[in-house]
């Protein structure tokens, strides 16, 4: 992503407006229509603001313990549609139940907790967790 990491900083995603429009513009090029998007720490910068922008463009949303949730209110939440799968290891004992308080607003969500795993469970245990991001992707068939 822009700005993180070993890439340059961009003026395009300094406001979560240009970060819609930044993430928007990738999945046109990519042409990527309705995808799943899931959001790990970090991605939470880019995939809250366009969740809640433009919930509409995405199939489902599965955010990983991301960063941001707390910018936004309860009634923001209750407006998106987008089916949710709220994930986070049970050793991750401060961004994912963070996380969870704001994210449990979501109309249609439901919440999967890897067993010791940390932060990055999706890392801690690859198995664990791609076993429920694929019972949540076969649900929304």
């Amino acid at each position: 992503m822009p700005g993180y990491g070993d890439s340059p900083p961009a003026e395009m995603v300094a406001t979560a407006q240009g970060r819609v429009a930044f993430l928007d513009h990738v999945l046109q090029e990519l042409g990527m229509w309705r995808p799943v998007l899931v959001s790990p720490s970090m991605s939470g910068r880019f995939a809250l603001p366009f969740l809640l922008a433009r919930g509409d463009r995405l199939a489902g949303f599965v955010p990983v313990a991301p960063v941001g949730t707390k910018d936004y209110a309860a009634e923001q939440y209750r407006q998106v549609q987008t089916p949710t799968l709220i994930l986070y290891g049970d050793r991750d004992t401060s961004l994912g139940p963070q996380a969870l308080r704001s994210l449990q607003h979501l109309p249609r969500h439901r919440v999967a907790v890897v067993p010791d795993a940390g932060h990055a469970c999706y890392l801690d245990k690859p198995e664990d967790f791609h076993r429920a991001l694929l019972g949540f992707l076969r649900q929304l068939k």
